[in-house]
């Protein structure tokens, strides 16, 4: 098969439809579980803290080996790690259909999250080394625009989708998903890799950024439930000390996941510093956007889906012409006023209290967010990719991915608590208006922080030639990540290149 697919060929299409269908399960099961979390939380007696790790397993496991994954896939192949995180997604998705209490439930969602991990990364490191470089940009706002209408998708499928039957129909759904996508697979994507790749990959370093997260996630969730307890301390040090570890590892070690000198890139650092804090306040209003809705607002699952369909109109038409334009004239002003708008858009929904309209409240602020993704979106997708060597596509869409979906995974963890949330406040309309109004303000301003970041972005990224390979970077025959002289000034990941 091609390896070299221009733009507007049967190829091309083939291999869009693949990794949208792939990426846009994951994306849309994760908004999809949002919606469902007042009826998950009825049935199976869950508290806040119970609610946060039904998210929070998933992101867990999904940032902590997302980083291998890519990695992976350069080595054994793209679409091989691609197709068995699609079948892995798709088996944990039936555990957590048929989940009887909430432990049960987080575990499979923890499954479910590495089945993520390994297919999230594939399909944006199989655009950017299957299509030609000229057609890239445009692919990836393609891939950015309809994965993203996924996820926009999410609460107005999942309304359906639990009013239908149960919020278990929601997990269950990704099974014929799950079919078609190995199927288109196998069909129309080329198998690619690193050629140059030896040795072995950084089991040690996953380790410790897993338990590095792990440990940190957990010490957060139960401090507002257990107090500052020997336990909520030994968890928040040890994962402390565990993701000290995997830096020193990552500097110092033969083969580490990520070769630091990607780092040294200015464009690099500030896109996924940038992926950082926005992602986090995405996360954070995504959470308790359909709980205030259908809480505190009185609307049942499908209204409060519904209620944030003009998110999924606007990306639809304008995600992709972002992802040109930004192409044609440069990301960094995409990237300063998208998060700027989306913080606007968070400020206006300030208004969404129990009594407001529809039309007077709720849709003014979803058409200033959604317009905000529109335009951030692609840029950051493909800045990030354009600032680092095509042959570390992998590696640089896992830490792009990896970066986004700690964001959101710290953003539950802490935003609750930092609002005001805890216990079953969830179910109190007074409770949850006043921390949504709160949470809205600390969200807001991470995602102004974020555009004001992007200043700092090099204005001509996308078009620039392919980056030379870091320092670091190994001869040909020589082992993918090799041990570097000297430690790299940032170790901040980030979403936008300079």
């Amino acid at each position: 098969m091609d390896t070299d697919v221009r733009w507007g060929t049967g190829a091309a299409r083939g291999v869009l439809a693949t990794t949208i269908l792939g990426s846009g399960m994951a994306m849309l099961d994760g908004s999809v579980v949002n919606v469902a979390l007042p009826r998950i939380g009825a049935e199976l007696g869950a508290s806040v803290a119970g609610l946060q790790w039904i998210l929070d397993g998933y992101l867990l496991a999904l940032a902590s080996l997302i980083l291998v994954a890519g990695s992976l896939g350069d080595r054994y192949g793209r679409r091989r790690v691609f197709l068995v995180g699609v079948v892995w997604f798709g088996v944990a998705s039936v555990l957590c259909g048929f989940a009887q209490s909430t432990e049960v439930l987080v575990a499979a969602r923890v499954l479910q999250g590495v089945g993520g991990a390994l297919l999230t990364p594939g399909s944006l490191a199989i655009l950017q080394s299957v299509f030609h470089r000229e057609d890239r940009a445009r692919a990836i706002g393609a891939w950015s625009g309809l994965g993203g209408i996924a996820a926009a998708a999410g609460p107005l499928v999942g309304g359906l989708l639990v009013q239908v039957w149960s919020w278990r129909l929601a997990f269950l759904i990704n099974i014929p998903v799950a079919a078609v996508c190995v199927w288109s697979a196998l069909r129309f994507v080329p198998e690619t890799r690193d050629a140059e790749v030896t040795g072995h990959p950084d089991v040690a370093g996953s380790v410790l950024g897993a338990l590095g997260l792990a440990g940190i996630t957990a010490a957060l969730v139960e401090a507002p439930v257990r107090g500052v307890d020997w336990l909520v301390v030994s968890a928040g040090a040890a994962g402390v000390l565990a993701l000290v570890s995997f830096v020193l590892l990552q500097r110092r070690g033969r083969d580490p996941l990520v070769p630091p000198g990607l780092f040294a890139d200015r464009t690099f650092v500030i896109a996924n510093a940038l992926t950082l804090v926005v992602y986090a306040a995405l996360g954070g209003v995504l959470m308790l956007m359909v709980l205030q809705l259908q809480t505190s607002l009185g609307y049942a699952p499908t209204a409060a889906g519904v209620a944030g369909l003009p998110i999924t109109i606007i990306m639809l038409l304008l995600s992709a012409r972002s992802g040109r334009l930004a192409s044609r004239f440069g990301p960094r002003w995409f990237l300063v006023v998208g998060p700027l708008l989306v913080a606007t858009g968070m400020l206006l929904m300030l208004r969404i209290v129990p009594g407001a309209s529809y039309v007077g409240a709720v849709l003014p602020a979803v058409v200033v967010f959604g317009l905000g993704l529109a335009v951030v979106v692609a840029p950051v997708t493909a800045t990030v990719l354009a600032a680092a060597p095509d042959r570390y596509a992998g590696v640089a869409s896992g830490v792009n991915n990896a970066i986004a979906r700690t964001g959101n995974l710290l953003a539950v963890a802490v935003l609750p608590a930092a609002a005001g949330l805890t216990g079953a406040a969830y179910r109190d309309p007074a409770a949850l208006t006043s921390g949504w109004r709160a949470a809205l303000v600390i969200c807001a301003a991470l995602a102004a922080g974020g555009g004001l970041l992007a200043l700092g972005v090099r204005g001509n990224v996308l078009a620039e030639p392919e980056p030379p390979a870091p320092a670091d970077a190994p001869h040909p025959g020589d082992c993918l990540h090799c041990s570097v002289d000297s430690p790299p000034t940032h170790v901040i990941p980030s979403r936008t290149g300079d």
